[in-house]
């Protein structure tokens, strides 16, 4: 079904608005918007430019529902407070977890203490956060009190997109695709060999870990399954997805900390043909761990923010 730009004008508009009061206002918003659009077309313009005229003078959605949710937008200012609010909160969301990820694994790297590496990265990530809060901050009322013009306009093509709060049978075909893959390539490693050192194939995983790795697929492909037959995200779709990511780090992690994740005959040879040393190998040790755990962390956090989402 097309959703139309009143439709996505609304929706835009009652997002950040409390709950218990998003009917009235929809209604309220429906019907004015209706009321203008038929006085424009009776005067004789033609309904899609009606449209987007009234939707244009009513302007940013996000002021809007803040007068109705009777929020004051006087932190910065009403003109520039919007573009404040979402460049901050967009660098706040990448840049200090980035600042977090990268001193943690430098001083990993540099063979720190547990403690080190613990202290420093938040250190460094608070002071991401407060160095962003003032500087972007600055440059905002700067722009303001100067009466700069920072090129600030809103109109109807700013609308953001229907998101989508499920799985689409495109999404469903191609987890299940990429889940296949992945399980084909564990029984080729582990039955026919990736790897050819010295004349003779060798598994890469252990062989007492790719059958774990394989009920863990098989619960993913379910569970895809069952959020495309749902149709949406729900609490305990995102609960169920967030233990699947944190029995993947843990399963990954335990193995890697034990040396059975890989087959050490594998490794062995390894070392021997390249002349790698177990420095090379702690570091690419170190690369993985944060790797797992970025990825682990990141399912977590976007299945929740599709919960979010669908909820609303």
């Amino acid at each position: 079904m097309t959703t139309t730009l009143t439709q996505r004008y609304i929706d835009a508009t009652i997002r950040t608005i409390p709950l218990p009061a998003q009917d009235d206002v929809r209604a309220e918003l429906e019907a004015s918007i209706f009321d203008a659009i038929e006085a424009r077309v009776e005067q004789g313009e033609d309904r899609p430019a009606a449209e987007r005229a009234v939707l244009t003078e009513l302007g940013d959605p996000a002021a809007l529902a803040a007068g109705f949710a009777d929020r004051p937008l006087h932190l910065i200012g009403p003109k520039y407070y919007l573009s404040w609010w979402r460049l901050l909160k967009l660098l706040l969301y990448i840049v200090p977890a980035c600042v977090f990820g990268a001193v943690a694994l430098g001083q990993t790297l540099a063979d720190a203490p547990l403690g080190t590496v613990i202290g420093q990265s938040i250190v460094a990530g608070m002071g991401t956060v407060l160095h962003l809060c003032f500087w972007v901050t600055i440059v905002f009322v700067v722009i303001e009190r100067t009466g700069a013009d920072a090129g600030v306009r809103w109109d109807v093509d700013q609308l953001p997109e229907p998101r989508q709060v499920g799985t689409s049978r495109t999404d469903l075909i191609a987890g299940v695709l990429i889940l296949a893959l992945s399980a084909g390539a564990i029984l080729w490693d582990q039955f026919r060999g990736f790897a050819r050192l010295e004349g003779q194939s060798l598994p890469i995983l252990h062989a007492g870990i790719w059958p774990w790795i394989m009920v863990l697929i098989a619960l993913q492909a379910l569970f895809t399954v069952m959020l495309y037959v749902r149709g949406r995200w729900s609490p305990a779709f995102a609960v169920g997805n967030t233990v699947l990511a944190l029995l993947f780090m843990s399963l990954v992690l335990t193995a890697l900390g034990r040396a059975l994740l890989f087959n050490p005959e594998f490794l062995h040879t390894l070392q021997a043909v390249s002349g790698m040393s177990g420095e090379t190998l702690r570091i690419l040790a170190v690369l993985l761990v944060f790797g797992v755990i970025g990825v682990s962390l990141w399912s977590i956090i976007d299945g929740w923010i599709k919960q979010r989402r669908s909820a609303r």
